[in-house]
Formats: C-alpha cells, structure tokens, sequence
C-alpha cells in the first residue's frame, strides 16, 4: 500500500496520557500485569495481502493475529469460533462479500468491531458498510504501518473513515438535505407498485441486489430494474436517497 498523507489521518487517535512518562510513572498508573492483546481476524483474499497485515501487527506486543480467512464465508465461520476483537475485512471476495458477511459477523460475536479495508471508494459500499455493522472503512490507499494504530482506535470505540470517503458522505448529505427540501414544495412523488415497495424496503434494510433477489425469488436483473424505476419515479438519484425517502416515509424506522 502506497503512502497517502491526506489517508493517514484516517487512522489517527489520540495518544494515551502517560505515553511520554518515565518507566516507573507507567508502573503506577497502569494496574499490575498486562492487558490482553486485541484479537485480530484478517479476512481478504488476496494471500500476500493478508501476510503483509499479519506481519504487521504480529510486530505490535497489544495486537494478536488470530486467525486468516479468505472470503465472508469463512469470514463468518472464523468469527464464531474465535470470536476475534477486532476483523479487518475486504468487501469484493468470493463467496460471501464483505457487506453480507459483516451483518452475519454482528449475530455471531456481537462485541467484535469490523473495519473494511477495500480498494473501493464507491459512496453506496461506504453506506451499506455501515448499515451492516462496520466501525471503519479505510481505503487500502493508507499506509500499511497505520493499521495497527487503526485497529487500537476501532478497539478503543472509535469510528474511522478515510477522508476522501469522509468528505463524500458529507457532499452526499448535504444534496440529499438540499434535495429533499426542494421536494417538500412540489407535488407528491407517483406511487409505487407493491413490488416496487418491498424492493424499496429491502433497500433500506441495507440488502443488495443478489440479497433481494434471493428473498423475493426474483432475477438480479429484474431487481436492478425495479430499483431503477424507483429511482426514476421518485426523482432520486442514489440507493442512499432512496433509504433516506424510505425512512422519511416511515416505510422504514432506523433504531
């Protein structure tokens, strides 16, 4: 992974207080015996990727590689058998994407905090992450010595997004909040079919197209078509507006 200054932000936290302070001033503020390291679960199927985090963290003396997968599939499997602290996980994968994974991952071991770590800066994969659970999402843009301060940050309760996708979800709010004024003074957008609908709150619920598909019994493709007709009949532009129209319709409540 290639330097990016504007990216190193991203992973940026606070430094600890007594970080600077003399052996014995740690030895009194600090409880006797180390903590636990943070449990790592890598997930990316790429190998030398993978090695490459591994042998990264595998360096620090408070993070614990616990485990390697390759797809969400065993993304999932891992997860509930180890029930990792923190997992660090691409999105496109074979199998089982990182998004349907994430979502499984939360049911299976609650308490474990998920960062996507993917090359795509698409604002609906950024949306969907978070919907599914994920605490992060870093482009793999950032430098690979920063994901050890990243995961300390994730671990810690923190919310990272790399700036570049930071300030993209901004934009995209700020036209959504623009948009939707401007609609309240026009005339109620054309109702939907039935069909159209269930697709509509399946949308919101985070679920992609293959995910509709299998839960309606209808094509990919025919799902593409109905989230097309709705964008188009509701003069929306994105899957994101769409879920931000659902909930203002109250098709949808987000707790």
């Amino acid at each position: 992974m290639s330097e990016n200054p504007e990216a190193r932000g991203a992973a940026a936290v606070p430094r600890q207080a007594g970080a600077g302070a003399t052996p014995a001033g740690r030895e009194a503020a600090e409880p006797a015996g180390a903590a636990d390291p943070i449990r790592v679960l890598i997930v990316d199927d790429h190998a030398l990727f993978r090695r490459g985090l591994e042998m990264v963290l595998q360096g620090e003396d408070d993070i614990e590689v616990i485990g390697e997968g390759g797809d969400g599939h065993e993304a999932v499997e891992m997860a509930g058998d180890l029930l990792p602290d923190v997992v660090l996980m691409d999105i496109r994968m074979p199998r089982r994407s990182g998004i349907e994974a994430c979502t499984a991952i939360k049911d299976a071991a609650p308490s474990a905090k998920i960062v996507m770590l993917t090359i795509s800066d698409e604002e609906e994969d950024l949306f969907e992450a978070i919907k599914a659970g994920a605490s992060g999402y870093l482009l793999k843009e950032i430098s690979i010595d920063e994901v050890p301060q990243a995961v300390r940050a994730v671990h810690g309760g923190q919310s990272l997004i790399s700036p570049s996708m930071a300030s993209k979800l901004i934009t995209e709010f700020a036209a959504l909040a623009k948009r939707s004024e401007e609609r309240t003074q026009q005339v109620p957008a054309p109702r939907l079919t039935e069909r159209e609908m269930e697709v509509l709150r399946l949308v919101a619920r985070g679920l992609g197209n293959r995910e509709i598909a299998r839960e309606l019994f209808i094509s990919e493709n025919t799902v593409k078509n109905h989230v097309r007709n709705i964008l188009e009949k509701l003069q929306l532009h994105s899957r994101m507006e769409a879920v931000v129209y659902a909930v203002r319709e109250k098709l949808l409540e987000i707790t």
